[in-house]
């Protein structure tokens, strides 16, 4: 059973380590060049092969390139009825198309579609001309993006990924994104489940078979150049646990559905994912000195999930360790110490405690007496 404890040492260890431990068996054999398995709530890695390799991601870019326009849209500089002109550029797009005519007007609503959907590049370049002005100034756009979300391994040069050799990322970074997608645009994730969209006449399905195999699965998106292989990001959500798996490099389009099925498979069949702790709620209360009050309350910046082996909840166990003495003035979101979560030893993962609350310092009498008071402490 988790219990709350007070301790002053933290303990390191692997996850895997503490997987091993447990029995948990492991991960299938994936073939494909590098892939990842990630659950969505606690970002922890459940499996993973040369997850750091940088590859082409080929229209795995798309991912990239929707976050960058939900950004423009949630922030108010466009919107889903607004109308694109198509120009020639975005037209004689090759590879993957929507059919989009030049020099009409199409909603940037079909345009997602039809790059989400049927990964259209004359859509796709659509859009990134239209947020940006050219598509070198949108591309400069997602390389700020994968900075500020610490996709420390991805380099773009274009909004549909088109092979280059200085066009990468990893499968760690498009796991990373795939979360950063679900959790900051719900409402627009919904589109990564449309299993056909039908624009100018023409009806194309999603390349994601798992939608039609698995109605757990509701995304992500699907990728293929030669140089890239067969690539998918998956996603699905079953007893409130969702999993994010990345399979790069695979041989064919039902290469990368049966990949990626296996680790989605394995991860729902031996891991759950539990909530501990809300966010800005007091996990703890420890004394401050020379302040105005003698009770700060610690808590945490962001909710805490943890996925652990299933059936292992009740091994769980909280300690805290705390720095001391805090003496006032002591500032709300400061760092005042830290909750490890282990399982039979093994450290599950550690998460800083900051001040819930301002205490100001206290008046000149308060002061004097703390300062007798730590003397003898």
């Amino acid at each position: 059973m988790l219990r709350g404890a007070f301790c002053f040492l933290l303990v390191s260890a692997s996850w895997s380590a503490a997987a091993a431990a447990m029995n948990v068996p492991p991960p299938p054999t994936i073939k494909a060049r590098a892939y990842i398995l990630m659950d969505y709530d606690s970002g922890q890695v459940l499996a993973e092969s040369k997850a750091d390799a940088r590859m082409q991601p080929a229209s795995l870019t798309k991912l990239m390139t929707s976050y960058v326009i939900y950004k423009e849209i949630r922030d108010g500089r466009i919107k889903l009825s607004d109308m694109v002109t198509i120009s020639e550029k975005a037209w004689r797009m090759g590879g993957s198309r929507t059919f989009v005519p030049v020099g009409k007007k199409v909603s940037v609503e079909d345009l997602l579609k039809g790059m989400i959907v049927q990964s259209g590049n004359d859509a796709t370049v659509a859009l990134a001309e239209y947020v940006g002005g050219s598509e070198d100034v949108f591309v400069s756009l997602m390389n700020q993006e994968t900075k500020r979300l610490g996709m420390t391994s991805t380099h773009f040069v274009d909004s549909t990924g088109m092979p280059n050799p200085d066009h990468y990322t990893t499968a760690r970074d498009l796991a990373v994104l795939t979360r950063a997608i679900i959790h900051d645009f719900p409402d627009h994730y919904q589109l990564y489940s449309m299993r056909t969209f039908t624009f100018n006449g023409i009806t194309q399905p999603n390349r994601n078979k798992l939608l039609w195999r698995d109605k757990s699965v509701d995304g992500v998106k699907t990728g293929h150049t030669e140089a890239a292989g067969y690539c998918l990001v998956a996603s699905a959500l079953q007893d409130h646990m969702r999993l994010i798996s990345v399979v790069l490099g695979t041989d064919s389009e039902e290469a990368r559905a049966v990949e990626s099925d296996k680790l989605l498979r394995y991860g729902f069949r031996f891991y759950e994912t539990h909530r501990l702790y809300a966010a800005n709620k007091p996990l703890s209360t420890v004394r401050v000195w020379k302040g105005t009050t003698e009770k700060l309350p610690l808590g945490l910046r962001h909710e805490l999930y943890v996925t652990i082996p299933r059936g292992e909840y009740d091994k769980l166990d909280a300690k805290m360790k705390f720095q001391q003495p805090i003496i006032a003035p002591a500032s709300k979101g400061t760092l005042y110490g830290s909750v490890n979560i282990s399982l039979d030893g093994q450290t599950v993962v550690t998460k800083p405690l900051v001040a819930l609350k301002d205490v100001a310092e206290g008046g000149f009498f308060q002061q004097v007496v703390d300062d007798v008071k730590l003397w003898f402490e």
